[in-house]
């Protein structure tokens, strides 16, 4: 009796992507807790790292100046979703929108309404340099900027091309930055990167 094999040609594995659809199912089913700081970037649940005290003020910071500085003429997110395609839906720290009088309580903002993002780098430079800067180009975002507390400075990303940026400008203390959608909006760069631990006041 002669057996006969017949060979099966192997597939190598493939990787399983989430869609928004299911990440926002996740959560409804509690497999993601409500408070867990999470976003998902080209299909895949990025759990972040806990917030850093110089972060979490950096990005305080940013968001009342630009507050003061546009008034009504563009919204400033902090900790918003950006929908950025059926696979990506991240939380980015600050972001200026286009304004519209429902303030986005008829759909998280996507890519052409994003004026400029914001990430505020501590334990996640890496990540935001290389992931993010790559998911943000290819959505098209117009501007994006890092601000690097190891490296003091500000990293400003413009003109989106293939999953990258072509021009990067790195401005640090003593410098000024302006977001290019608002040109008259100046930044003192050096306020966020203060050289040593604000003195605590002896007034009651």
């Amino acid at each position: 009796m002669t057996t006969t094999i017949t060979a099966v040609k192997a597939s190598a594995p493939t990787r399983r992507r989430f869609t928004v659809a299911e990440y926002y199912a996740m959560a409804k089913a509690g497999i993601l807790a409500r408070k867990e700081p999470v976003e998902l970037l080209d299909g895949d649940i990025i759990v972040l790292p806990p917030t850093h005290p110089w972060h979490q003020g950096s990005v305080d910071h940013l968001a009342h100046d630009l507050v003061i500085s546009l008034r009504r003429r563009s919204i400033v997110s902090v900790h918003g979703p950006a929908r950025l395609s059926e696979f990506s839906e991240t939380m980015p720290d600050v972001m200026l929108l286009k304004w519209r009088d429902d303030f986005y309580g008829s759909g998280h903002p996507k890519p052409d309404s994003i004026h400029l993002i914001i990430e505020v780098s501590v334990a996640t430079l890496d990540y935001d340099r290389i992931d993010k800067l790559s998911a943000y180009a290819r959505a098209g975002i117009p501007e994006f900027w890092i601000v690097s507390r190891d490296d003091r400075r500000i990293e400003a990303y413009t003109e989106p091309s293939e999953g990258t940026y072509s021009k990067v400008r790195h401005v640090g203390p003593g410098e000024t930055i302006a977001p290019q959608a608002f040109p008259d909006v100046t930044l003192e760069v050096g306020q966020f990167f203060p050289k040593s631990k604000p003195r605590k006041s002896n007034k009651p």
